[in-house]
């Protein structure tokens, strides 16, 4: 209960202070990157229930011959990459976060194709509501291999607490400041999970 009144309290005034923020960057993207302006994707939540996750577009919509999306790689722009250094596209999960989807410190939520590929120790990340930054977050993000990043979400899971919390928030922006673990080394974004070798 304490997490959950912390989360609103600070999201709300998070939305209300960074409102001018939010409508910079919303016009931002919809000159550079075209509309839609928001990116809208189904996560895992809290115990593998699925929910909407939203955040700021920082791709182009760019398509092959064939009609297939092009890599993640041909599609970022110089501004998409902005966006991402700065976090500034995670801004709109503070609404997932109003709603009770997402707490502002927790495993970050994944794709829904990762679930079936987690073993018993990995899925235990989806016993708390997945963050909008994380343990893993400031202990390396995009940099660490997926198996230390569920090792350092389930070390979470186990020793979560407010003071934490509150640690995990000021590391976070303080990586921000310093654009610190935002892209991994072999590609743009992480690369794609595919099961462990247990």
């Amino acid at each position: 209960m304490i997490k959950r009144l912390f989360d609103i309290t600070a999201a709300t005034t998070a939305l209300v202070a960074l409102s001018p923020v939010y409508a910079i960057t919303a016009y931002k993207v919809s000159q550079n990157l075209g509309s839609p302006v928001l990116f809208k994707q189904t996560r895992p939540g809290l115990n593998g229930e699925p929910f909407e996750m939203v955040k700021f577009r920082t791709m182009l919509n760019a398509f092959d011959e064939q009609g297939n999306p092009l890599p993640n790689e041909q599609r970022h722009t110089k501004f998409g990459n902005f966006l991402r250094s700065t976090s500034l596209d995670e801004l709109p999960e503070l609404w997932n976060v109003l709603k009770g989807e997402m707490s502002l410190v927790g495993p970050r939520p994944l794709l829904l194709d990762y679930l079936p590929l987690y073993n018993e120790e990995q899925a235990r990340r989806h016993n708390v509501r997945p963050g909008v930054t994380g343990w893993a977050q400031i202990n390396g993000r995009n940099t660490i291999s997926w198996e230390d990043k569920f090792k350092l979400d389930t070390w979470y899971v186990e020793n979560q607490s407010l003071l934490l919390d509150l640690k995990i928030i000021f590391m976070t922006l303080k990586k921000v400041v310093i654009k610190e673990g935002v892209n991994s080394n072999e590609s743009v974004t992480m690369t794609r999970f595919t099961g462990s070798i247990d």
